[in-house]
């Protein structure tokens, strides 16, 4: 991923969504060729000349200060994802960096321990929105990653490239939206990551979806939040969730999943629950569930 085009392109989307009198200014008059707000309107939003601006939508970050990408975090209206988002595509990419592979992530055993022992569904997120791990409610929520090939155990190949996702998701849309948005913001730190750029490229020859929600550059940190969910055995359920980082490896996470309490939802889990308990499927072990070596 060229990250001077992913500069350009963020920042462009970002203005284009914001009006003139959204942004506080007088618009000038005329027709207007570009939906939202013009570089030079940005420029002037940010205190510093049209050909800096330029520059920096053009992907030249070198020597940009932190007081720049901040008056234009401000000018572009950037929420805290998005602004996170903007000075990790703005830091130079070393050759040493580049060349450097990602240490492999292990689930770390007491956090089996811990899967094992919830009552609700729980799932371990690695990097790209790898699956690491769940507990055996948590993979028949979803999918039963655990037998999948390795490559295959990802939300975002299960949501765009799985017709199962389809149906089990009440709102597809705003399910794929939240997963392309997640690895968005996952790029925006590894753009060099080639396990990143083959998913993307899989996922963009093979869903047109993917390709439209990918060209909206949209990013989203997803710690607490509602799926809607319509399970095969168990009908609707709406389920609030939680993640929670790792201690030791803040690119993975823990994600719970628990029903409001003597609602239809939590009566259809608890089906759901003793129908898994009583499953013939073992939990996976550590050995099956591990990602290998990046």
């Amino acid at each position: 991923m060229d990250r001077s085009s992913e500069i350009r392109e963020f920042l462009r989307t970002r203005r284009a969504r914001i009006t003139p009198e959204q942004a506080g200014i007088t618009p000038h008059a005329g027709s207007r060729r570009v939906p939202g707000l013009r570089r030079e309107e940005v420029a002037q939003l940010a205190g510093v000349s049209v050909d800096y601006y330029i520059r920096l939508e053009r992907g030249r970050t070198q020597g940009v200060s932190e007081a720049v990408l901040e008056a234009v975090a401000r000018a572009l209206h950037l929420d805290d994802t998005e602004r996170a988002h903007l000075f990790a595509l703005t830091q130079p990419t070393t050759a040493a960096r580049r060349k450097r592979p990602l240490a492999p992530q292990r689930v770390r055993p007491a956090l089996y321990r811990a899967l094992d022992a919830l009552s609700v569904p729980a799932v371990v997120q690695g990097r790209r929105m790898d699956v690491l791990a769940a507990n055996r409610l948590g993979y028949t929520l979803f999918a039963d990653f655990a037998s999948r090939p390795h490559r295959e155990r990802n939300f975002a190949r299960f949501v765009f490239l799985d017709e199962a996702a389809l149906s089990l998701y009440i709102d597809w849309e705003r399910a794929a939206r939240d997963t392309v948005a997640g690895l968005r913001l996952y790029a925006g730190r590894h753009a060099d990551d080639p396990q990143l750029t083959e998913l993307i490229g899989e996922l963009s020859l093979h869903s047109d979806a993917f390709r439209r929600l990918w060209a909206d550059h949209d990013v989203r940190a997803h710690t607490t939040g509602t799926k809607r969910l319509h399970h095969p055995l168990v009908g609707d359920l709406t389920l609030d969730y939680v993640v929670l980082a790792a201690e030791d490896d803040p690119e993975q996470s823990l994600a719970v999943y628990t029903p409001e309490p003597g609602s239809p939802s939590a009566e259809a889990l608890g089906i759901l629950a003793s129908w898994t308990s009583t499953s013939t499927t073992g939990m996976p072990t550590p050995e099956q569930t591990h990602n290998p070596p990046s």
